[in-house]
């Protein structure tokens, strides 16, 4: 006999504990034997995934959500990936979504941290919870069929983008990073394939040139949250399944996960592209690019690694004299030539193991040295 990785509380003590996974050397599979549900509660039991902080929110909407009076379900657990170092101390600790679920009183004995979602004895403990429906947003773990085939009225997913555009890890961040006008979040169910159940609603949203991946994914996830708890109602009623739309396989858009290669920046791409792709990247992984700082005065010169935060394209008459890879400095800003003659204000940079500073700071820490721009990195 082996039992299943939950540790009860006192304060479960309305939950049957009846739990028995049973497991032998002979089949990798496991049988439960038992229900943990409330047997009073008349609620549909609905299980939440989520992983990072933006997950919170949709969190928090369906703790809300189900405490009205009119209430037809429950939050019955919560599943998270497992505790990991994290911050500047490297301590392990929850990740965001769990740590919010028990600042928030949720019972600790009823959140999950499997390393992935298809093991046995947290499939047996799954199972057991008899989930009517499971909403992911940012989980963070492929979902096996036989996760999937547990929820009786099957799992729907939060994914910000307008699928079947960017379908993937990093929606936002390659939307962003392509410069769109126009983005959005879609509530799915979920299927094997990636990204690519029916879809159960949308919802669009116009955006600038101005925000950052960090902040359309705050934001997206906030609408996704709304658009959830509308829909929860047809979800569990069935009628979702019947008006869910299926996507057109010939417009879906790929967005795979980003790699930390891919933060160097290169000045010989044009100034918009560049612009899109610190916004993109901005929170993780960043963006850097290598410049050269000259002494004129002692000859010398050094290259150095600037990790660039915040940036606009420059729309005002290109600096005239110097070098075409000069760097000036003008009203606040740093402009960087770029490509097809055109250029790149840089607002903030940040030297390896210093803070973020302005434009200003840090050529003003420039003592009269030269600053040029690196091309192909």
């Amino acid at each position: 006999m082996m039992m299943a990785s939950l540790a009860w509380s006192s304060s479960s003590s309305a939950m049957l504990r009846r739990f028995r996974c049973f497991s032998s050397a002979a089949t990798t599979s496991a049988h439960c034997s038992a229900k943990i549900v409330n047997p009073t509660s008349q609620k549909k039991r609905l299980v939440f995934m989520g992983s990072p902080q933006v997950s919170a929110s949709v969190l928090d909407a369906l703790f809300s959500a189900s405490s009205a009076p009119d209430s037809s379900f429950e939050v019955a657990a919560i599943v998270s990936q497992p505790p990991a170092r994290r911050d500047r101390g490297r301590k392990v600790l929850p990740s965001p979504v769990a740590q919010h679920a028990l600042d928030s009183g949720f019972p600790h004995d009823l959140i999950f941290t499997p390393e992935k979602a298809g093991e046995e004895s947290f499939l047996c403990s799954f199972k057991s919870l008899e989930p009517e429906l499971c909403v992911t947003a940012a989980y963070g773990n492929i979902l096996p069929t036989k996760f999937l085939k547990i929820p009786s009225l099957g799992t729907v997913n939060i994914h910000p983008s307008l699928l079947p555009l960017y379908r993937g890890a990093a929606p936002v961040q390659r939307a962003l990073q392509d410069g769109v006008k126009q983005t959005g979040v879609s509530l799915a169910f979920t299927v094997r394939q990636l990204d690519a159940g029916p879809v159960i609603a949308r919802e669009r949203m116009e955006i600038d040139d101005r925000i950052k991946a960090p902040e359309l994914l705050e934001l997206l996830f906030a609408r996704g949250s709304e658009l959830l708890v509308r829909e929860l109602p047809s979800i569990f009623d069935g009628s979702a399944l019947t008006k869910a739309e299926a996507q057109d396989e010939s417009k879906a858009t790929l967005a795979p996960k980003i790699m930390p290669e891919e933060s160097w920046l290169s000045f010989d791409q044009e100034a918009i592209h560049i612009h899109n792709k610190v916004r993109a990247f901005a929170g993780w992984p960043g963006t850097k690019a290598k410049v050269m700082i000259i002494d004129s005065i002692k000859d010398q010169h050094s290259i150095i690694e600037l990790k660039i935060i915040t940036t606009r394209v420059y729309d005002g008459i290109k600096p005239q004299g110097g070098e075409t890879d000069d760097v000036v400095f003008m009203k606040g800003s740093l402009i960087f030539p770029c490509g097809g003659l055109t250029a790149l204000e840089v607002l903030e940079v940040q030297l390896p193991g210093k803070k973020v500073v302005n434009a200003s700071a840090f050529w003003n820490g420039l003592r009269g040295q030269k600053l040029k721009r690196i091309g192909h990195q």
